[in-house]
């Protein structure tokens, strides 16, 4: 009679330490995760004060006079809009320099720029992703060897040879192209990071619609523009975003190339703030306005931002 009972005693005692044994599992494997979670939480919360401080004290500083701002660097005061507030700064930016010339100048220079860069960077790697010409891949590789040659390296030999091009102008056929806005524009569209973006998303579509659209006569240039570019849009986004960036904080280039106060960017506009007495409340007060657009967009848009960044093709 007991040895008819013990085995279901057996089991009823391995089913009772089971059970008490899961709830343990499982409240490691949550603890594990609220301190992974906790983590990442204090992770973001670092990388938006060390990101984030800098931009609140550039925008609260540009309520200040010149003197509170010193006074307020080495306490809280520096991040809070205490003190004697006011909007002098931003009435002095107006008065001290044509900002709104020099903002037209910045957006039609950065817009046609990132317009025909797409067109053109996505030309090019169509033709070497798609139509696969002999030789493609020594041209890719010497496009993409020229992202290791710093633009400082060619400032100078583009200014020269920027001095000789042809221009013809309001005032008749001129040599050079110094001082106008295609000197701002046109060498900047060609731009090897944006053709590798392209070529990699180009190169994942089926090659299989290309055949499907020959056969229903269409040329290299319908495929490009009826299939490849509409399935393409993650790509023109990314590039959009990445061209955008660097042509309005364009600086070093417009203040070699540009002399007219009529064509000069949003940047260079800085410059009239440290002559004769620096202004640092009024440089606060310039640099958050030429900012705000920018972070404006990237609200806007950072969801697009960060899904066309995932889905490029771009790849640690």
């Amino acid at each position: 009679m007991s040895t008819a009972t013990t085995p279901g005693l057996g089991a009823d005692h391995l089913a009772h330490v089971a059970e008490s044994a899961t709830p343990t599992v499982h409240r490691g494997g949550e603890e594990r995760h609220g301190i992974r979670r906790g983590l990442g939480i204090l992770v973001r919360i670092v990388l938006c004060l060390v990101f984030g401080l800098p931009l609140v004290f550039m925008f609260v500083s540009s309520f200040k006079p010149d003197l509170q701002i010193f006074s307020d660097l080495g306490n809280i005061k520096a991040f809070l809009p205490v003190g004697d507030i006011s909007l002098d700064n931003y009435s002095g930016v107006f008065g001290r320099v044509p900002f709104a010339q020099f903002m037209m100048n910045s957006v039609i220079i950065t817009v046609v720029t990132v317009v025909l860069g797409i067109v053109v960077n996505s030309m090019a790697a169509f033709a070497l992703a798609r139509i696969g010409f002999k030789g493609g891949g020594i041209v890719l590789g010497i496009i993409l060897a020229t992202l290791i040659v710093p633009f400082e390296t060619l400032a100078l030999p583009l200014l020269w040879w920027s001095n000789k091009l042809p221009f013809l102008g309001p005032e008749g056929f001129t040599e050079g192209w110094l001082d106008t806005y295609q000197v701002q524009i046109i060498p900047f569209i060609a731009n090897a990071f944006s053709i590798f973006l392209f070529y990699q998303y180009f190169d994942s579509i089926p090659k299989e619609l290309d055949e499907a659209a020959k056969v229903d006569g269409a040329g290299w240039f319908r495929i490009y523009r009826s299939i490849v570019m509409p399935l393409s849009g993650p790509a023109v986004a990314t590039v959009a975003i990445l061209t955008f960036l660097p042509m309005w904080n364009q600086y070093l280039w417009p203040l070699m190339a540009v002399q007219s106060e009529e064509l000069r960017p949003v940047m260079v506009g800085i410059d009239y703030f440290k002559q004769l007495n620096t202004s640092w409340g009024q440089i606060m007060a310039y640099a958050s306005i030429i900012t705000a657009p920018v972070l404006v967009l990237f609200i806007a848009f950072q969801r697009a931002f960060i899904n066309s960044i995932a889905s490029s093709g771009v790849k640690g």
